[in-house]
């Protein structure tokens, strides 16, 4: 088993809630290489790790040692790189978990940590958010928390980075060509994928309608055939394409704070296809261009709809942000066009499994 380090920020262990402490007492094995820090001064030296990070929030929905670890983390940014982690957090009230567990994730990504997909096990208040889980499995809320957690540690442990002979990226987006800065980045980028295969599909002039909640098993039963209720390009253009690619990178101009309506509707609809199979071998990367501000918003939508949510794989730094206003005012930032290199290089590197540390391993696609 390899070792997992995991990351409690606490003042002192018994400031973890009970609760939290019970669950991971029965979820973890007894036997299990276990290495824990409390303190943000105790992250040093944990590049190429397996971490599982466990965060307690108290009743203002806060853990002061949490968000001193935040700080480093954010101010170190090759501090877990070739890293592998998964997220646990823990609530009073039924809010504030997704939200930390976002902007850790986001933070700790551009430290140089990839995630799995579905990296988070969030416990709000009531545990109602266990609900569909445990009735699926025929336990009460409690026990669907701690087999979720089981797993978590399991699936980073088990973590191996796919690998693509012969990869393609998938790339999906509603720009306009002529004015959009989304898409003259991405045309900085597309020339250094050399060895990738790119698919184009632009989400544009309503091809894509957004979910709007057919009942599951009305949902299963065309999940089954490979097909949503509504139909549509989605169907029978993104669905195909999702299913035969390495990788799916986004071109996410910021709409308010938020993915365009077309790139959300895209998300929702996923939902049909997931539920044949999920998409834990396929990696995920995304452009934000903002602009003003708010790039790490739009990201980490990306990160709860796609990683948490749809199971894609995280790889580090999955996104590249910029900001620029005026169409074609992108090209005017110094060193835009290294960054874009550099960002192709790096979806090479992790479609090739190259980005992974040699004890991770491969799974050869």
């Amino acid at each position: 088993m390899n070792r997992i380090e995991i990351i409690c920020p606490a003042e002192r262990p018994e400031a973890v809630s009970p609760r939290l402490r019970d669950i991971l007492r029965r979820a973890l094995r007894p036997d299990g290489n276990y290495t824990w820090r409390f303190r943000a001064e105790e992250l040093e030296q944990i590049t190429g790790s397996r971490l599982l990070f466990v965060i307690s929030l108290d009743e203002a929905g806060m853990n002061l040692e949490y968000t001193r670890m935040l700080a480093k983390i954010r101010l170190c940014p090759q501090l877990f790189e070739g890293a592998v982690g998964g997220v646990i957090v823990d609530g009073v009230h039924e809010i504030y978990t997704k939200s930390t567990a976002r902007d850790l994730v986001f933070a700790a990504n551009q430290a140089g940590c990839a995630f799995p997909g579905k990296s988070l096990v969030e416990a709000t208040g009531s545990l109602q958010n266990f609900r569909i889980q445990a009735r699926n499995r025929g336990v009460d809320w409690t026990e669907a928390y701690r087999l979720a957690v089981k797993e978590l540690a399991e699936n980073i442990c088990s973590y191996r980075a796919p690998r693509y002979d012969k990869p393609n990226l998938l790339v999906l987006h509603a720009s306009h060509f002529h004015t959009s800065n989304t898409w003259t980045f991405w045309e900085m980028v597309k020339p250094g994928l050399a060895g990738v295969e790119v698919k184009e599909i632009s989400l544009r002039n309503g091809k894509i309608f957004d979910c709007t909640g057919c009942p599951y098993k009305m949902c299963m039963h065309f999940s089954e055939k490979g097909s949503c209720y509504y139909g549509g390009s989605m169907v029978e253009e993104v669905y195909p394409a999702i299913q035969e690619c390495s990788g799916l990178l986004l071109l996410c101009p910021n709409y308010n704070d938020a993915v365009s309506a077309n790139i959300a509707a895209f998300i929702n609809r996923l939902t049909s296809l997931f539920r044949k199979k999920p998409f834990y071998e396929k990696y995920m990367f995304g452009i934000v261009v903002s602009g003003y501000s708010g790039g790490d918003i739009v990201a980490s939508q990306l990160i709860s709809g796609l990683n948490m949510n749809k199971a894609f794989l995280l790889p580090p730094r999955f996104a590249v942000l910029e900001t620029a206003n005026e169409p074609g005012s992108i090209r005017e930032i110094p060193g835009i066009e290294e960054r874009a290199s550099h960002f192709a290089a790096h979806i090479c590197k992790v479609l090739a499994g190259m980005e992974a540390e040699p004890d991770h391993g491969h799974l050869t696609k």
